[in-house]
C-alpha cells in the first residue's frame, strides 16, 4: 500500500491552453511541480490515484501554475479543477540534516525548553523569510517563527519539537 502526501489543490484554469491554478502546501514546490514530474489526483468514488505528468510550472501572483501532459485545452484542464494533488512518500528525496519535510513536522508535540507543552504542530505557513508553525494550543493558536532563537530541536523520530518562547511570543491567555 502506497502513502500519499498532499501537495496543492486545483483551484481553476487560468487561460485557454489547459493550465491550472493550484494553491500549493508543499515545501518544495520547484522539485514536486518540475517539468516531467509526476503528481497523482485521487478519484474520490473509486479511491484510485491517476498520474498527472507536469509539462510546464510557473508562479504567477499568490498561485503554482501547471500544465500537464494530454490537457491541452481549457475544456480538459476544467475536469481537474477542485482536485487534490498527491505524491507518494516513495517520491520524496533525502534531505540533509537539519532539513524536514511539512508532514514530519504537523502534528509533533511542541514543549518548551523549561518542559511546558504548549501543544501540536497544526500548519506551517510561508509567508516570507522564514516559516511560521501555527501550534495548537489549549487557547488560542501560537506562532512561532521557524528561527534558531525560537526553535532549538527537533526530534522527528519521536515527533517532538523543543522551543525557546523570546518575550513577545505568546500572550499571558494561552
Amino acid at each position: 500500500m502506497t502513502d500519499w502526501l498532499y501537495v496543492g489543490k486545483i483551484v481553476n484554469t487560468h487561460g485557454i491552453k489547459g493550465e491550472v491554478r493550484v494553491i500549493s502546501a508543499t515545501d518544495f514546490p520547484e522539485e514536486r511541480f518540475a517539468e516531467g514530474a509526476t503528481l497523482y489526483v485521487r478519484d474520490e468514488k473509486t479511491a484510485i490515484y491517476h498520474p498527472l505528468v507536469v509539462a510546464a510550472y510557473r508562479r504567477h501572483k499568490q498561485f503554482d501554475c501547471l500544465t500537464f501532459k494530454s490537457y491541452d485545452s481549457i475544456d480538459q484542464a476544467q475536469q481537474l479543477k477542485g482536485q487534490s494533488i498527491y505524491v507518494s512518500k516513495d517520491q520524496l528525496s533525502d534531505l540533509p540534516d537539519g532539513d524536514f519535510y511539512y508532514h514530519e513536522i504537523i502534528g509533533a508535540d511542541v514543549v518548551t525548553d523549561t518542559g511546558q507543552s504548549l501543544g501540536k504542530v497544526k500548519e506551517i505557513l510561508s509567508p516570507g523569510a522564514n516559516d511560521v508553525w501555527v501550534i495548537q494550543t489549549k487557547g488560542k493558536d501560537v506562532l512561532l517563527p521557524y528561527i534558531s532563537d525560537v526553535v532549538k530541536t527537533v526530534d522527528t523520530k519521536n515527533n517532538k519539537i523543543t522551543v525557546h518562547l523570546i518575550p513577545g511570543l505568546i500572550d499571558d491567555e494561552n
